[in-house]
C-alpha cells in the first residue's frame, strides 16, 4: 500500500479545493514506463476508483487509489510533501527502488 503523510495530504486538499473539484476526488498514484531510469512516478486525480482494478484506502480524508499491477512497484510507498528554497513538490519514499535518477522522479526495481 501506498501513505500518504499529513503534509502531503494537506497539499493535496489544498489542490482539489483551488481547483475546484469534486470533494470525492480521489488520488491517483501509479506508475509508468519511460524516464532515465525505467519507470516513473504517475500522481494524479480521478473522479472515481476501479473497485476491480484499485486498491482504495482512506488516508487523512483523501480516497487514495493504487492499481493492483502497479503494487509490485509501490507497496511500502510513502508520499510527502517537501517545501525548501531549492525546490517544492512532492516526494516519493520507494523501498522497492534499487537505482534512481537524481531528479528522484524516475527510478528502476
Amino acid at each position: 500500500m501506498v501513505t500518504i503523510t499529513e503534509k502531503a495530504a494537506a497539499e493535496i486538499k489544498r489542490v482539489i479545493s483551488e481547483q475546484n473539484m469534486p470533494e470525492a476526488t480521489v488520488v491517483r498514484v501509479g506508475v509508468a514506463g519511460g524516464g532515465c531510469s525505467g519507470f516513473q512516478y504517475k500522481f494524479g486525480f480521478d473522479e472515481v476508483a476501479n473497485l476491480e482494478q484499485d486498491h482504495v484506502a482512506e488516508q487523512h480524508g483523501l480516497q487514495v487509489a493504487v492499481q493492483k499491477n502497479h503494487d509490485l512497484h509501490l507497496d511500502g510507498t510513502t508520499i510527502d510533501f517537501y517545501e525548501g528554497l531549492e525546490k517544492r513538490g512532492f516526494t516519493f519514499d520507494n523501498p522497492n527502488v534499487s537505482r534512481s535518477c537524481g531528479c528522484g522522479s524516475s527510478f528502476s526495481v
